[in-house]
């Protein structure tokens, strides 16, 4: 007996090709959602996508998308939801680090951090919205880390946008709550190290 039964939801989770955005969708595809992996490797993605399909009853595809980049998000949000027809839950789970100390950070690493980890959290966020709100609702679950929490002398960027991804959390959560979409952002302990 399944724990739970997500049968014809849909879900989107951003870097679901390999790592903890795989292992989050493994479980979603075991409770038989509908899966879309948005990352940018297509090729991998559609790996993911034939492997997830062989877990649960739902149906898994892969959808290019380069979580920097406003335009793409949007066609990727867009596209999961003619095919589908809904988008009921999106994991933001696409990220990256640079380890370098804040002396040793360039202005464009810090940028492209903060862009991976926490502007495509709010863009993925802004552009499902509207498909969830015509679905009666939804869940936004954000990738955050014990880095929010804690500093980092390795990871300045990185610390400061998962800092960045639990205030956003719960500004979504405020803001949406209204719609019946609920914000949620889970903080891992990854091995601090430098």
């Amino acid at each position: 007996m399944k724990s739970f039964d997500l049968s014809g939801k849909v879900a989107i989770v951003t870097g679901g090709n390999s790592g903890i955005g795989l292992g989050m969708a493994r479980g979603l595809a075991e409770a038989g959602a509908t899966l879309a992996i948005a990352a940018r490797t297509l090729a991998r993605s559609t790996e993911a996508a034939a492997e997830l399909e062989q877990l649960g009853g739902g149906k898994a595809f892969a959808v290019q998308c380069d979580v920097t980049d406003s335009a793409s998000i949007r066609a990727m949000a867009d596209d999961v939801a003619a095919r589908c027809g809904r988008i009921d839950i999106l994991i933001n789970n696409a990220g990256t680090n640079i380890r370098k100390r804040p002396e040793d950070l360039s202005e464009e690493e810090w940028h492209q951090v903060m862009d991976t980890n926490l502007s495509s959290a709010f863009l993925c966020s802004k552009a499902c919205y509207p498909h969830m709100q015509q679905a009666g609702g939804g869940k936004i679950l954000n990738n955050g880390s014990m880095l929010s929490i804690f500093g980092s002398p390795w990871g300045p960027a990185y610390a400061a946008s998962k800092g960045g991804m639990v205030q956003l959390t719960k500004s979504l959560a405020t803001a949406w709550a209204r719609d019946n979409i609920r914000s949620t952002a889970f903080c891992r302990a990854g091995s601090i190290r430098r």
